[in-house]
């Protein structure tokens, strides 16, 4: 196989941008799909690389419409068929299947793990898989000791035994790092495609914040899936570092008893938030809301205000304002006093105090209000978030416009379209 013009590492190509011949980016790589020879030493073809375009789909790109990789960059002719990619059979995803799998070196049986994959064009211009940049495993036995552990080196696809069983051994660290910088919703979509087992693989080696936020962007019935199949005090964890109306939405999908086990389990302060929102009907303000905006007392001043809403696990819609209230400044607080818009904030000097600047006239909504209410409010008054109160003017949470959002779009819409296209 030797003439090749080029060698690409696959994980080194994740997230990297597609071009089409006039520079206009149309998307990026998120994985490279291979097809297996007649026998597992002959070098694989690459067929093609999956895409991620506007609206996170993710479409197939035929290796054929690649005119050059180059940079960190891909450059294709432009004619990208926009039907959403979908697996065959005989199809291997580089990154989802390949990347963490565990074989053995042909020469000694020592056990190894794929961390990368190179890939490499001929002088046919066709691309074939021709390299591994793998790691040694130690074995536990008693020759273990004579072996270097941790070892890393690049060896031939054909120096390695493959497995013809897709069912191997296979870990989800490589493939983890690859989307270490993509958002929750880009790794939820990911998982999604997967097989239920490498799902699970996937999810148990997330940490416990980056797993609860994935989770909140997966339809709800592969939600119940993962966290039926996580160990119960994981499991709790999870739902612990989930956005409050999350984890009740979550919980809702359960059996009452199912339910009640894992609100037991959970820290006193997180299972009573969630069972504040699980009072409430979902199609209510009660429902959709949030019970952990930022709630700050009228002294604070502009700088400390906007230390809180710099917080890098904030979400956005929970960022843009902040709610006033007098003590207690946890839910259900001390008297509400009005909200302060981040824009607002920008205006005045760091030392002044945000009580000076409240605005009064978004006016607070009762838990039971229907969601077309909320829905009429936000648009109204050009809101991202409402607040919520109870009889006595205390704040009990907060309703943001991707919450609506969730409750408006079909039940199906984080699937709609993933199942309904096959490339030609």
């Amino acid at each position: 196989m030797s003439g090749s013009a080029k060698r690409v590492f696959v994980a080194r190509l994740i997230s990297a941008p597609v071009f089409d011949p006039l520079g206009d980016q149309v998307g990026r790589v998120r994985d490279v799909v291979i097809v297996y020879r007649t026998t597992m030493r002959q070098f694989p073809r690459v067929i093609g690389l999956v895409v991620e375009v506007p609206g996170r789909r993710r479409v197939f790109v035929p290796m054929g419409r690649v005119t050059a990789i180059d940079s960190g960059q891909v450059i294709t002719t432009g004619l990208v068929n926009m039907r959403r990619f979908e697996q065959r059979r005989s199809e291997t995803l580089v990154v989802n299947d390949l990347l963490d799998r565990r074989l053995r070196l042909r020469d000694d049986g020592s056990p190894i793990q794929v961390e990368d994959v190179g890939i490499e064009q001929q002088v046919s211009r066709d691309w074939e898989v021709t390299r591994l940049f793998v790691r040694r495993v130690p074995e536990r036995t008693a020759f273990a000791a004579f072996r270097r552990r941790g070892e890393t080196m690049q060896i031939s696809w054909s120096d390695a035994d493959h497995p013809a069983d897709a069912a191997v051994d296979q870990e989800a660290t490589q493939l983890i790092a690859a989307y270490q910088d993509t958002k929750p919703a880009d790794l939820a979509d990911v998982l999604f495609e997967m097989s239920p087992q490498r799902r699970l693989q996937v999810a148990r080696a997330l940490d416990d914040e980056r797993l609860a936020d994935v989770i909140e962007e997966l339809p709800a019935e592969t939600q119940v899936e993962l966290l039926s199949a996580l160990d119960t005090q994981r499991a709790v964890t999870v739902l612990e570092e989930m956005e409050p109306d999350d984890a009740a939405d979550l919980l809702g999908e359960l059996s009452d008893e199912a339910a009640e086990r894992f609100l037991l389990l959970m820290e006193p302060e997180d299972a009573e938030d969630v069972r504040t929102l699980l009072a409430y009907d979902e199609d209510t303000a009660g429902g959709l809301m949030t019970t952990d905006p930022v709630i700050l007392t009228p002294e604070t001043s502009v700088a400390e205000a906007l230390a809180h809403v710099r917080r890098e696990d904030l979400p956005p819609a929970l960022a843009a304002a902040i709610f006033v209230c007098r003590q207690p400044i946890e839910t259900p607080t001390g008297k509400y006093l009005g909200l302060v818009h981040i824009q607002e904030m920008l205006r005045h000097p760091p030392h002044e105090a945000v009580g000076i600047m409240l605005d009064t006239e978004v006016e607070p909504l009762p838990p039971e209000t229907p969601l077309a209410e909320v829905t009429k409010l936000l648009a109204a008054y050009n809101l991202v978030s409402v607040p919520i109160t109870d009889d006595n003017d205390h704040l009990v949470g907060v309703v943001t416009v991707d919450d609506v959002l969730d409750q408006l779009l079909p039940e199906d819409w984080r699937t709609t379209g993933r199942d309904d296209h096959r490339r030609g």
